[in-house]
């Protein structure tokens, strides 16, 4: 059954299954995202003594806990779906970061929004998992970074809506270029930080409401041994393929390993090869994360630091924000091209020129400094759609949520080090220093991920046995 999936060369599902799943991730990055703009005024809302200035040394914490939730998340979620289905799973991870972000709507001190991001980051990490481990299973064998992409484009708006709305409820109207002329926040507006919030826990009831219509992962029927109810999902798939494409080739044998009494640890930590891939590609993971989050949770905190206006900061990274839907459209048109691990120089290269833009030219000069976020955001989201694919693409069906979550969930602690140790040490270094440090991370993962595997165009039956 495994190789009549893996003959059907196109999207076989309702195309309405990517809008659910790429509904429920446009709240995940709105999640994400949310509090790079907004935190400012969180802060100084929730946080006795602190201005705008100081809101960067705030900002590590709950990130890094948030981060945690994300490890959390993922080592306990994660391998429930492998062992209880990929579908039931992804609506309770949604339910899990909905009503983190409700309590993070109605929290009154800096304590309890610890708290309360920490809670969201433990239904974000398992939902990243569990969306990439889905997508592709079901996604064709010649497709899967497409498809992953398709749904990052998702993704990208739901960052951008985060930024922009931190933007308009958060920061006080000012003179464009300096601001956004109509924004809302001032001293009788305060609270567009917890609107923030609120919006994203109504995002997530629609995510819930959506997921109920998904069918399980084939793929993981088949390893769990319940081939009647595969056979349902499979039949149906080549059935919408055939009306689109005509006669499917015919299947290859294929030998298919079911072991639905395994623990999903046993089969990563007990195999010497999914072990060092684990190790691997958490490094991968960890190192580049410490760019991702550097730019994606405090870029508008770092550029305050570095004496930007708020606005003028967050106006900044709001068109910057640009780039991130930009280079979804371009991974979704483009990413089967190259091999995965390819793109990581790539989008190392733009990181960096992205970052000197800003650090040399920013300072004093709107234009240029827009430029750069642009290219910023475009080259620091790059090479993560197609990461995604390459990771869960490195384990098998029986332990393929696990895997990803290990590496990638386990791997967002490198954001915490990106939030904890980059913004105290601007005074010190300078804007030039910090962001070839910001940038630097990602080349450094991207040098090491090319002794990866190549995986591109390969049945994942093939690639992970």
């Amino acid at each position: 059954m495994v190789a009549r999936l893996d003959r059907i060369p196109i999207w076989a599902l309702p195309y309405l299954y990517i809008g659910i799943i790429g509904a429920g991730f446009l709240f995940t990055f709105f999640d994400i995202f949310d509090i790079n703009v907004s935190f400012i005024q969180t802060c100084v809302q929730i946080v006795p003594g602190c201005s705008p200035e100081s809101a960067a040394s705030y900002l590590g914490l709950p990130v890094l806990l948030n981060l945690v939730g994300y490890v959390i998340g993922t080592l306990i979620l994660s391998p429930l779906a492998d062992r209880l289905g990929r579908r039931d799973m992804l609506l309770v991870t949604m339910v899990i970061t909905g009503l983190g972000s409700l309590y993070n709507a109605l929290v009154g001190d800096y304590v309890n929004f610890i708290i309360a991001r920490t809670i969201t980051g433990i239904g974000v990490g398992a939902d990243l998992a569990l969306v990439n481990t889905y997508i592709n299973e079901v996604a064709p064998s010649g497709g899967r970074a497409r498809y992953t992409s398709l749904i990052f484009i998702m993704s990208s708006l739901g960052a951008f809506l985060g930024v922009w709305l931190g933007l308009l409820l958060t920061t006080q109207p000012e003179a464009f270029p300096l601001g956004l002329p109509f924004a809302l926040a001032g001293p009788g507006f305060t609270f567009g930080w917890r609107l923030m919030y609120g919006i994203g826990a109504l995002l997530a009831l629609i995510g819930i409401l959506m997921r109920f219509q998904l069918h399980e992962s084939p793929r993981w029927l088949i390893s769990q041994g319940r081939v009647e109810a595969a056979e349902g999902v499979v039949a149906q798939m080549e059935a919408q393929a055939r009306a689109r494409v005509g006669e499917l080739p015919t299947p290859s044998e294929i030998p298919v390993e079911t072991q639905p009494g395994r623990i999903p640890y046993v089969e990563i930590f007990g195999n010497r090869l999914y072990l060092l891939r684990t190790l691997f590609l958490f490094v991968v993971w960890f190192i580049g994360y410490i760019t991702v989050y550097a730019i994606a949770a405090g870029l508008t905190s770092l550029l305050a630091a570095l004496k930007f206006p708020p606005p003028e900061a967050g106006l900044i990274v709001a068109i910057g924000s640009v780039g991130f839907v930009l280079v979804a459209i371009f991974d979704y048109a483009f990413g089967e091209l190259l091999e995965r691990k390819y793109w990581l120089p790539v989008a190392a290269l733009l990181t960096l020129i992205g970052c000197l833009l800003i650090a040399l030219g920013g300072a004093g000069n709107f234009a240029v400094a827009v430029l750069g976020s642009i290219v910023l955001f475009f080259g620091f989201n790059l090479w993560v759609p197609m990461t995604y694919t390459w990771s869960t693409e490195h384990y098998p069906t029986r332990a393929r949520a696990t895997g990803f979550a290990l590496v990638d969930g386990v791997g967002h602690l490198g954001g915490s080090v990106g939030l904890l140790v980059i913004p105290p040490l601007i005074p010190t270094l300078g804007p030039l220093s910090t962001f070839l440090i910001i940038a630097g991370c990602l080349i450094v993962a991207a040098v090491i991920a090319q002794f990866g595997t190549a995986t591109r165009l390969r049945r994942l039956d093939e690639v992970s046995p």
